[in-house]
C-alpha cells in the first residue's frame, strides 16, 4: 500500500491476519494514514447483534499515536434492554450514524500496543460490559 506509511501498512496486515474471518476495508486518508473498517466481527451476548463492524482511524503518526476512538453499528443494543452505559456515545463515522466506543490508551507503548491489539482490547471490554 503505497498510499500509507510503512508502519500503517504493517498494522493493516496484522489486522487482516488477526481478523482473518472478517472483511477488512481500508481507505487511505491522503496523509499516510488510513480509515479501517472490520466487518463481521462476532459479538453476541451481551448484545443483540451476532456480528458487528468496527471502524477506526490509524493516523500517519502510528505507532506513536493511539488508535482512538473506535466506532460500531449505530443500532448496537444490549440483549437485556438496558442502555449501553459509559464509554459509548452517539456519533458519526464516515458520514453515517454510529456508536463511538471511547477506550483511550493512557500508557501507549509503541513497541507493544498495535492497532490489532487495541481492537482486541476494545472488543474484550465491550463483551465485559454487563
Amino acid at each position: 500500500m503505497s498510499d500509507v506509511t510503512g508502519a500503517v501498512a504493517k498494522a493493516i496486515e496484522e489486522i487482516r491476519r488477526t481478523f482473518e474471518d472478517c472483511e477488512v476495508e481500508v481507505f487511505p486518508d491522503g496523509s499516510g494514514g488510513a480509515i479501517v473498517v472490520v466487518r463481521g466481527i462476532p459479538m453476541g451476548c451481551p448484545y443483540v447483534q451476532e456480528r458487528v463492524w468496527v471502524g477506526f482511524h490509524i493516523t500517519y503518526q502510528y505507532p506513536y499515536a493511539d488508535v482512538y476512538p473506535h466506532f460500531t453499528n449505530a443500532d448496537l443494543r444490549r440483549s437485556g434492554g438496558s442502555g449501553l452505559g459509559s464509554g459509548f456515545g452517539g456519533a458519526s463515522f464516515r458520514n453515517s450514524p454510529a456508536v463511538q466506543i471511547s477506550r483511550r490508551s493512557n500508557r501507549l507503548n509503541p513497541k507493544r500496543d498495535t492497532a490489532a491489539l487495541k481492537l482486541l482490547k476494545v472488543l474484550k471490554w465491550m463483551k465485559e460490559q454487563t
